[in-house]
């Protein structure tokens, strides 16, 4: 008989870990929260301050999580020992909480495993620890701010009646990154420059790089970065630029007019080297780059992997290796690619708000063979799995090189200059590819004369900004500091379902409405739109997680001195908007038009889009008709107007016919509708409780010219 119960929170990880521990152990999941907020209270926001306490009231999220919390308080009690196991970060830690409190365990025992290995779980099991009550309270505070700023602050944009749903602490600020960078791009006024170059019949091409009288520029030093939002960093080369086709056409004519003699020939060998392994972030850039996997998508294939006992947790920001899996990439290289085995094993550094005690993403058996798992996988479990292994070993291999040429050339007063790269020993891109082509220079000497071959010049144009893609975008979070490694993805998904942002072959733009969203909260809640700002509260809540803070003391000092006096400020401008006052922004939104007329000006009304409704939008009369919103009726099969508490309460002002219904035998009424802007009567049961059931469904009559029809019943016999 069992004796002890482990409680995880995903049920894909609950088979695998069963065949890990055996019969002695019973494992349920607990689907992820189990408990949030209720909306009792003042505002619904479910928790009370006063003054540097907060009381929080939770609730089971839904009827699962009801079901859920009742299973396993009844194995609980079957049960010796109950072991909390969810996943190992701030959300695990506050679902372990809130299962202590619910199964009311003593002292909850904690394990915490970062890959569902035999020997990770059961190493863990082994040395359980109590809760971190520092993380439970940054958990709880992120509960409490993101509710407070969501439930005060929507308020604020529904006021616009344009559709908008709402306001969140890192939504927001995302959503104004989007619209910064469109109203750069709109803002953006292009400029005619010339690319100018030589080519010699040495056989390669240089291109302008100033005159003999202009000061030198200070010697760019190159930084070594990995993008993991492009597949290479290599940029199509062009000349110092000019400014106009006159310029252009006399550095052509000075070319061909003077001998070209090389000035300077620098040769060196330089070390790339290799990249990390991936955190959540650099994941899903990659997997967008490369896969082209939506950031929400990539988290779910990765959460597949990880069940599975395949690759590590991917919730992390650290790029840490365990010295176990160090030593087994090393002895892959050693048996399978030794040239590539490092001096030293490899060592990469982490941002330094990373929680160490995590690893980066990787594989749990660097050894497993990619032909069983092709066989045993999906096609896209088994593509992010291939990434995420060429990655990890990748990080361990040793640093390519690449043998990089430059050329100066003179020719009278002009310097010209060409670049040239050739990769010499591959190293860790034979895994992770991510280096230029090669750009072959041919041997020279200093001093030696080229023989000039052709001279032009080329019009170009200075580009906008680019929009983000979706990895560009999650990049940009995590350097602004805008959420973590959990919310990424999550806050994309958000903004996408609230129409804010919509993709255009991958590529992200504002919709209007998340412009006009954006536009009225810079006024409204400005700060709240800033990254700084933004990313400032996050680090409060990773002081609060490390046990610096009380989280308590700051949510109440939070909202005491900046919310709570900023959203005094912001309803001053939500009434101005209220009042017609329109910004420029909504003046101008455009919906599109219904085929239904306003029954009062009789003209056509608009389409509002709303994700609430099954059709998806309502109508409205945008033409001065004030209160003219119709919603679709699917049991009526037309367009009605909302029905207000006083016209539930009053008696139906319709009339009672002397035709009985064919279903209950009850007298069918008259009720009228509109449908495509004009008034149409029908005939419908009498008994609004008996039109609810099944067999009433198509008890309905129609006028025609030759009386009430049914398309059930068929014509109604007087």
């Amino acid at each position: 008989m069992p004796k002890r119960l482990l409680v995880v929170e995903s049920p894909g990880k609950v088979k695998k870990l069963s065949e890990i521990l055996g019969a002695e152990w019973i494992v349920r999941a607990s689907c992820g929260h189990i408990r949030e907020l209720s909306d009792q209270g003042e505002d619904s926001l479910g928790f009370s301050m006063d003054g540097s306490n907060v009381q929080c009231n939770y609730v089971p999220r839904d009827q699962r999580s009801k079901e859920t919390i009742q299973q396993l308080k009844t194995v609980a009690k079957q049960v010796s020992e109950v072991v909390l196991a969810t996943d190992p970060d701030r959300e695990g830690e506050t679902i372990a909480w809130h299962l202590k409190e619910v199964l009311g365990l003593r002292e909850a025992k904690r394990v915490v495993y970062t890959e569902i290995t035999a020997s990770a779980v059961r190493n863990a099991i082994a040395h359980p620890r109590k809760l971190d009550l520092n993380l439970v309270g940054a958990g709880l505070c992120r509960d409490c701010l993101d509710k407070l700023v969501g439930y005060k602050g929507s308020p604020l944009v529904w006021a616009l009646n344009n559709g908008a749903k709402s306001v969140g602490r890192v939504q927001s600020a995302t959503l104004h990154l989007i619209c910064q960078r469109e109203r750069e791009i709109q803002t953006f006024v292009p400029q005619d420059y010339w690319s100018v170059w030589v080519d010699y019949a040495e056989g390669f091409r240089a291109f302008y790089h100033g005159m003999g009288n202009a000061p030198q520029e200070a010697a760019k030093q190159e930084t070594e970065v990995h993008d993991d939002t492009k597949i290479n960093n290599q940029t199509a080369p062009e000349s110092t630029r000019v400014l106009s086709e006159a310029e252009a056409n006399r550095l052509v004519e000075e070319a061909k007019r003077h001998p070209h003699q090389v000035v300077q020939y620098e040769g060196k060998v330089t070390n790339r080297q290799p990249p990390p392994p991936f955190i959540t972030s650099t994941l899903q850039q990659a997997a967008g780059s490369r896969l082209r996997f939506a950031p929400e998508k990539t988290m779910q294939v990765a959460q597949k992997l990880y069940e599975a006992g395949l690759i590590t947790y991917m919730r992390t920001d650290s790029v840490m290796l365990s010295p176990e899996f160090c030593e087994s990439a090393r002895q892959w290289l050693e048996q399978n690619d030794p040239q590539n085995v490092p001096q030293r094993t490899a060592r990469h550094r982490s941002n330094k708000t990373a929680q160490e005690a995590h690893e980066a993403i990787r594989p749990t058996d660097v050894f497993r063979p990619s032909a069983e798992l092709r066989v045993q996988l999906p096609a896209d479990e088994f593509n992010l799995y291939v990434l995420i292994w060429k990655r990890a070993i990748a990080s361990q291999c040793r640093p390519a090189q690449l043998r990089k040429t430059k050329v100066i050339i003179k020719s009278g007063e002009i310097f010209w200059q060409a670049r040239g790269q050739v990769v010499e020993f591959l190293g860790y891109a034979r895994y992770w590819p991510n280096l230029g082509k090669d750009t072959i220079l041919p041997a020279l000497q200093q001093g030696q004369m080229l023989t000039l071959a052709d001279a032009g010049h080329e019009k170009k144009q200075t580009q906008p900004p680019p929009r983000y893609s979706e990895p560009k975008l999650v990049q940009l979070m995590e350097r602004k500091g805008i959420g973590r490694p959990s919310t990424y993805s999550p806050t994309i998904a958000t903004l996408k379902k609230r129409d804010y942002i919509q993709l255009t072959k991958e590529i992200i733009q504002p919709t209007t409405l998340g412009l006009e969203v954006d536009v009225f909260l810079q006024k409204a809640l400005p700060d709240l739109l800033e990254a700084e700002f933004t990313a400032k509260m996050e680090d409060a809540l990773d002081a609060i997680a490390s046990g610096k803070q009380p989280w308590q003391q700051y949510l109440t000092s939070w909202n005491q001195n900046y919310f709570a006096p900023a959203l005094a400020k912001a309803k001053t401008v939500v009434v101005s908007s209220g009042n017609g006052a329109k910004t420029a922004a909504v003046a101008e939104r455009k919906f599109e038009t219904s085929r239904t007329r306003c029954p009062e000006c009789n003209k056509f009304l608009a389409k509002i889009p709303s994700s609430k409704l099954k059709k998806k939008y309502f109508l409205k009369c945008n033409s001065g008709c004030e209160n003219i919103v119709l919603f679709w009726n699917e049991f009526q099969k037309a367009w009605e107007a909302p029905r207000t508490k006083e016209t539930k309460n009053e008696k139906s002002p319709t009339k009672i016919s002397s035709h009985p219904c064919p279903v209950c035998k009850k007298f069918l009424e008259e009720y009228s509708y509109t449908k495509d802007g004009q008034r149409k009567t029908m005939l419908r049961c009498s008994d609004p409780q008996s039109r609810q059931d099944k067999k009433h469904k198509d008890v309905a009559y129609f006028n025609t010219q030759k009386g009430w029809w049914s398309p059930k019943f068929g014509e109604m016999k007087v």
